[in-house]
């Protein structure tokens, strides 16, 4: 059986979700396991995933960020694979885990994608501390999102259109329906 995983941090990625499914119905997955939860979070469709796979099976990703956060990650979920002698895909990597090559170019990627991830957050730990020295960092975004929810949620109590709600508070109007 041909399986595959979707996987996207927020809800509001459907954009690439939906790429995401569109590409491993395409490679005919007959059962595709879907989240929409951090990497960091209880990933609890994988983890239905990987019990759910057997000897035979391929299991099937768009990317390999969507499937482990961390090299450590990435080396336990394939020794499930591995156990249950299940094949793995990668799609934008044309990476297929059955062909010795295929493993070697796997190990490889997930060195690279550590190295990748250790550079992103030491360039962001630079930006918020340069952001910090010249007095712009301030409330967390979660902070200001909340706040702004919140004034969308008076405004349109108060009656006022979505569109003029989006214009007052510089905000998509999207946004607004989304939380009014």
């Amino acid at each position: 059986m041909i399986v595959g995983y979707a996987r996207t941090s927020t809800i509001e990625q459907e954009a690439g979700f939906q790429h995401q499914l569109k590409k491993l119905k395409e490679n005919k997955c007959e059962k595709i396991f879907k989240e929409q939860v951090s990497a960091y979070a209880n990933r609890n469709e994988l983890k239905k995933c990987l019990e759910f796979v057997r000897t035979g099976d391929t299991l099937i990703v768009s990317q390999l960020s969507r499937f482990a956060r961390s090299n450590n990650d990435l080396y336990k979920n394939l020794d499930i694979l591995q156990n249950k002698k299940v094949t793995f895909k990668i799609l934008d990597m044309n990476l297929d885990t059955s062909t010795p090559t295929g493993k070697l170019l796997l190990n490889l990627m997930g060195s690279i994608n550590d190295f990748e991830r250790e550079i992103m957050l030491e360039r962001q730990k630079e930006g918020i501390a340069k952001a910090k020295k010249e007095g712009k960092y301030s409330k967390s975004r979660s902070t200001k999102v909340k706040i702004q929810i919140k004034e969308i949620k008076r405004l349109n109590q108060l009656g006022i259109s979505p569109t003029d709600i989006a214009r007052t508070l510089g905000i998509g109007l999207t946004s607004v329906y989304r939380y009014r």
